[in-house]
């Protein structure tokens, strides 16, 4: 069963639910990274993070179960190769592994190409509002608030190491998204046309250019994101320790992404 993805409507960017939502994900961001800061990283804290991220994934895997059966599912939106599905599984196992490649791709992907979908989020109702605005929310949420707790909070690092890391990983996941789109006639990740509301993207051309100043413009601002990082490792740098680098603060371990 097809359903036409505007039938039930969309929510109206920086509408009253949308601005709620900004307010709500400020106010968790700050208070899950001071959380972090103050916890440290300590067995219990990766515990912690190890639930979260079992908890994470498991409601992830669901999410795209539901979306895939008969009655919800729709060629446009079903398909699990929105940035975001990816995404909400590197996180889970971020917070699961601490493994320096989903810390990287969580940090660069969810505090830029997944924060666009939070400042001008693009959520059509297409089967159950409630259920869409719910997971549409949470999905995005908790790729922005991941990144931050690890980096800002745990005192994880990124390198120019893990900067084409998550260049490359972005690139591979663009050119499967664009053979499903060719096949399907979707518009995953919107290689093939713009979103329908007000994106950043209106402001980069038309397609295809805007797809090349997007990439111009990720590599121009990872690189703002990574540099800070990199001078922080020259002045303090820390002793090797097999794929990770540790730096002991106090009696914290902040462990870096190399």
């Amino acid at each position: 069963m097809e359903f036409d993805p505007m039938q039930l409507g969309r929510m109206p960017p920086y509408g009253t639910e949308h601005v709620a939502m900004l307010v709500v994900l400020v106010a968790a961001a700050a208070a899950a990274v001071i959380w972090a800061r103050r916890s440290g990283l300590t067995p219990r804290t990766e515990r912690i993070l190890s639930v979260a991220g079992w908890a994470y994934l498991v409601l992830s895997l669901a999410w795209s179960t539901w979306d895939l059966l008969p009655q919800n599912f729709t060629v446009e939106q079903s398909i699990p190769m929105h940035l975001s599905d990816v995404l909400r599984i590197i996180t889970a196992i971020a917070l699961i592994t601490r493994a320096p490649l989903a810390i990287a791709i969580s940090f660069y992907w969810g505090l830029t190409l997944n924060l666009q979908s939070i400042v001008t989020p693009d959520l059509n109702y297409i089967t159950h509002p409630s259920i869409d605005f719910a997971s549409y929310w949470i999905f995005h949420g908790l790729a922005l608030i991941v990144p931050l707790v690890m980096v800002f909070g745990l005192g994880y690092r990124v390198t120019w190491r893990a900067y084409a890391w998550a260049f490359g990983s972005l690139l591979v996941w663009a050119g499967v998204a664009a053979l499903v789109n060719t096949a399907t006639g979707s518009n995953y990740g919107y290689l093939s046309h713009a979103p329908a509301g007000p994106s950043i993207l209106d402001i980069m051309g038309g397609w295809p250019t805007y797809l090349l100043v997007e990439a111009v413009a990720i590599l121009a601002v990872w690189a703002l994101m990574t540099l800070p990082w990199a001078i922080l490792q020259r002045r303090s740098p820390a002793p090797a320790v097999g794929r990770m680098r540790v730096m002991r603060l106090a009696d914290s371990r902040r462990p870096e992404v190399v």
